[in-house]
Parts: C-alpha cells; sequence; structure tokens
C-alpha cells in the first residue's frame, strides 16, 4: 500500500457522499473535505497533505500560487510530482516503511495497536482498571488506513510517554493552525492550498527525497540515549518538520479479514499490534514548524521559543494575539502560514476575510484531558503595524483576564464562607465569560484595525462600546450564577449582595490605579452609561 498512489482516503463530496480516492484526487473542484471518524485523524490528515504539497509541489513564487489557487491543477501534474518522493511512502514491505523505524525492532515485545491513540488509556490504567472515562478496547483493530492515520498522529503530537520516550518536534500536544476559506463549502483544494507557502517566501535547498534528513525513516534512527545526540534545525532538511519521527515503531501487518474499529470497515489487512523502542529522534532547541505558533520571553530572544499547546478551558480569544501576530517586541510568532497568506492575501483577490482553525489536545503530560478545534475570525493586518495592534490587542485580553478573575472570586465569595480554602474546578465560569465576551471583542478589533490604517487608535465611542459590553458581561454572569439560585435565609442573601457590591466597586472604580479607570482615561472615554 503506498500512500501516493493507492486509494485510502475518505473524502467528502459536494452533493454529501463520501468516497474513498487516492491522494492525487484533491484538485477536483467537487471535493470539499476529508471525511474521517475521528477528529484528531481529520486533523493529521490536513497536516499529511500540506506536508506532502509542500515537500513535493511546492509553488516557486507567489505569482504561482495565486494561479494555483485559483485554478487547480491537472490531477496528472500532482501524479507526476508524488512520483518522485512515492518510494518514501510504502506503508507495506520490508522498508523503509512511511514513519516506521529502519530497523524491524524483532528484539522487542508487540504492544496492542490502540496504544497509538493518544487518548487510550495506559498499560497501568489497564493493568488497575482505572480506565473510567476512556475505555479500553476503543482501537484493538485498524486496517492500514487507520492505523497509517494513528500513526502519523502520533508522531506530530507525541507526548511524553516515559522514558526514553520522545516527545514530538513541537512538544507534546502542539496547536495546529490551518487558515480556511470563509465559506465551508469551498473546495478541498483551496483549503489545502491556503497552507503552502511559497518558495520565495520560505527559502530552502531542493529537497532530496532520498535523504534522512528530509524523510527520517529512510535511515537509522538517531537514537538518543547518549549525550550530544539531539537533533536540532540544522541538523535537518527545514521540510524535515512536517515528517518529524520522534517515535521508534513497526506495525506488524495481519492477514486475516477482519472490521476495523475504528472505520468500521471490512479489512482483509489488518494491524493489532506494533513493535516499538524508546531513544528515538530527541528534538531539540527552537524550531519553527510552519502550522504552530510560539511564545518566548521578549527579554530572552535567544531562550528556546514554545509552541502553544492546549489547555483546560478550551481556546479562545485570550490567546487569539500569539495565533494571528508576530512581534519580537511581545514574544509572539504565529504559525509561518498565517504570516505567507497575509503578505499575499490581496494580491490573490480573495474578496472575503478566512477563518483561521485551530486545534490540538490538552495534554497533561502523557494524559489527553480533551480535544479541541475552534474556528477564530482572521483579519488582513499589515506588517508595518502588527505591533502596534498586538499591543492593543493584548490590553484588551489584560482587561478582558482582570474582569475575569474579579468576578470569578465574588461569585466565590457569594457562594461560600472560607471561598479560599475551596478547590473545586470553576473553569465553567471563565468558559462562559470568555464565549460571551467573544463577539464584542472581535468587533472591537476589527474597529481597532480599521483605525490602526488610518493612523489612530479606538475612538471613545468605540472603547466604551466595547467597555460597557464588558462590564454588563461581567454582572449578568455573577447575577446567574450567585443570586439565581435559591437563596436559604436573609444572612445569606446580605453575603451575596456585599458580593455584588464589591464587583461594583471594581468595575466603576475611580482609582487611577484600577485597570478599568486606566482603560477610561487612555480611550478618553468621557461618558459611562452603564445599567447596573
Amino acid at each position: 500500500m503506498n500512500l501516493l498512489q493507492q486509494p485510502w482516503l475518505p473524502f467528502r463530496m459536494r452533493d454529501g457522499t463520501e468516497k474513498v480516492l487516492a491522494l492525487a484526487n484533491i484538485v477536483d473542484p467537487d471535493i470539499v473535505d476529508f471525511a474521517l471518524p475521528r477528529a484528531d485523524f481529520q486533523g493529521a490528515a490536513y497536516q499529511f497533505t500540506i506536508g506532502v504539497l509542500q515537500t513535493v509541489f511546492a509553488p516557486q513564487d507567489a505569482a504561482q500560487w495565486r494561479a494555483r489557487f485559483q485554478q487547480s491543477p491537472q490531477i496528472t501534474q500532482l501524479q507526476t510530482a508524488f512520483e518522485g518522493a512515492a518510494h518514501a511512502f510504502n506503508l507495506l514491505g520490508d522498508g523503509p516503511l512511511f514513519m516506521q523505524d529502519l530497523d524491524p525492532l524483532e528484539d522487542q515485545k508487540p504492544t496492542p495497536v490502540s496504544a497509538l491513540l493518544i487518548e487510550a488509556p495506559g498499560a497501568n490504567g489497564i493493568r488497575h482498571n482505572t480506565d473510567h472515562f476512556i475505555k479500553r478496547g476503543i482501537g484493538d483493530v485498524m486496517s492500514l488506513e487507520m492505523a497509517a492515520l494513528a500513526l502519523f498522529t502520533m508522531q506530530i503530537n507525541a507526548p511524553a510517554g516515559g522514558v526514553g520516550h520522545r516527545v514530538g518536534l513541537r512538544g507534546g500536544g502542539p496547536l495546529t493552525t490551518l487558515v480556511l476559506p470563509a465559506n465551508s463549502d469551498s473546495s478541498l483544494w483551496q483549503k489545502l492550498w491556503l497552507n503552502v507557502i511559497n518558495r520565495e517566501a520560505w527559502r530552502y535547498d531542493e529537497p532530496d527525497f532520498n535523504d534522512g534528513c528530509l524523510f527520517p525513516w529512510l535511515a537509522p534512527t538517531r537514537e538518543s540515549q547518549k549525550k550530544d545526540s539531539a537533533i536540532y534545525p540544522r541538523d535537518v532538511h527545514p521540510l524535515h518538520m512536517f515528517w518529524a519521527m520522534p517515535r521508534r515503531i513497526r506495525l506488524l501487518i495481519d492477514t486475516v479479514t477482519c472490521q476495523c474499529q475504528i472505520s468500521g470497515r471490512e479489512t482483509p489487512l489488518s494491524i493489532s499490534q506494533y513493535r516499538t523502542k524508546n531513544y528515538g529522534g530527541n528534538y531539540s532547541g527552537s524550531w519553527d514548524h510552519p502550522l504552530t505558533p510560539y511564545k518566548w520571553d521578549p527579554k530572552k530572544p535567544d531562550e528556546e521559543h514554545l509552541s502553544m499547546k492546549g489547555q483546560p478551558g478550551g481556546i479562545n480569544y485570550k490567546i487569539w494575539d500569539v495565533l494571528t501576530f508576530n512581534s519580537s517586541a511581545q514574544g509572539i510568532r504565529c504559525a509561518s502560514v498565517v504570516t505567507h497568506y497575509q503578505s499575499i492575501a490581496r494580491k490573490a483577490k480573495l474578496n472575503e476575510l478566512p477563518r483561521l482553525w485551530v486545534f490540538g489536545y490538552d495534554m497533561d503530560n502523557m494524559k489527553a484531558r480533551g480535544w479541541y478545534s475552534v474556528a477564530l475570525p482572521l483579519f488582513e493586518i499589515e506588517h508595518d503595524i502588527q505591533d502596534e495592534i498586538a499591543s492593543e490587542v493584548q490590553r484588551l485580553q489584560s482587561l478582558a483576564n482582570e474582569a475575569l478573575w474579579h468576578t470569578r472570586t465574588q461569585i466565590k465569595q457569594a457562594w461560600f464562607e472560607r471561598p479560599g480554602d475551596i478547590k473545586g474546578d470553576t473553569s465553567f465560569i471563565d468558559l462562559a465569560f470568555w464565549q460571551r465576551s467573544e463577539n464584542s471583542f472581535f468587533i472591537a478589533v476589527e474597529q481597532m484595525v480599521a483605525q490602526a490604517q488610518a493612523g489612530d487608535q479606538l475612538t471613545p465611542e468605540q472603547a466604551q462600546q466595547w467597555l460597557e459590553q464588558l462590564k454588563r458581561g461581567c454582572l449578568a454572569l455573577f447575577d446567574e450564577y450567585a443570586l439565581s439560585a435559591e437563596l436559604v435565609n436573609q444572612r445569606d442573601m446580605a453575603k451575596r449582595i456585599k458580593a455584588r457590591r464589591m464587583l461594583l466597586g471594581w468595575l466603576y472604580s475611580s482609582k487611577d490605579k484600577n485597570p478599568v479607570r486606566r482603560f477610561i482615561n487612555d480611550y478618553r472615554v468621557t461618558t459611562i452609561q452603564d445599567a447596573v
């Protein structure tokens, strides 16, 4: 089975049907998406295909990028481009095999293939019967197609896995950001091509498809149990980032017809086990993966840049600046595909603002706490005002964070006699706050971008609108969680009313050090008419 030549990926057609086709069919305008049974596999299919296109079919310049965006190439063009690298994408045979160790690892004991699924319970969880919420047996048998995606998903997201089981090049469970057209019914080709970078914008040596510096499974593993065995960006081809291989794995093929537990389809060849060995590729240093945003301490720019990760509470506008801006002053860098889009969007004549698709696992060391996938707005922002906009956006985010902290604190004051001793999870308050204030935040950002391009900042009226909505949202949240419940007695009511007054006191403080008051002064907001 060859992943570049044979039909293996399920696609969703424009008429709603699904078809399993070869990868080169992505040029068909009637294909609108992949149709995979798992969200992480869906994201992996995008990353796999973008990686293939960037590796074997990257446009030479912006003009060629625009031409291929507006008119997809012929299927024969893509098939010809795939031929040069096809030998690196075999899933069956003696080797080399896609994303698998060159050594067959015959001295290692087999492991159930379900362990490739990042959320699957570990050996200890199964042994001690603690897999209460994520059950064993979720993928004990897989078709070759689903096993290939499970393998790729593990390699690009690899979390901590015990002694010597290395994390992925972007760290365990990185966030991925992709630029997508505003219209969800746009062709899959356009969705993918928006995330391929032209060779003038990203300069690198012509890739050698037979080199282990590009495809690491073509060469013996650089084992990492000894000192000075880490892999740095200077050690490999830049496109290696799409194909990094931290885990040493060999799939074991069964020739018994059975039903794949992931897709539900009958398969003549299946995989129920694999072999693995620790001390695979140990990636270190500051990488710049083109699909991932990074943060660092701006006071220490030479220290390692850290990829953004999923966190409890989901993905929301409190991290939107990191997902969309480049600012050395702020220590943030969005994914290169976002920068590339912003540099050519006007010339490409897309005529509509795209979406930013953000997805990834929320990992607690080696345990998956959740999977997040959201779409956020993406604005066209001139390069020379990005620092200014990023600074102002962070100011809105900081004020929102402060407002949330005071709201949550006073809700707990209303609920409990000794709120400082309460350790329960109140993240549902945070989630409600970010969701309810998101629309007004992005309206303010849109206004901010327009004003900055005209050489100005938010008008007093625009700033006031944002602030009023923020205040109203905080009070509404407090009233919903602290006053809507049945009040046991008069003392309880008094405690809750006192907590509300404390929140009001912060929201309407006249002290110059208060963040709300500073915002009012800096944006010349002169009239506040909140209904309290």
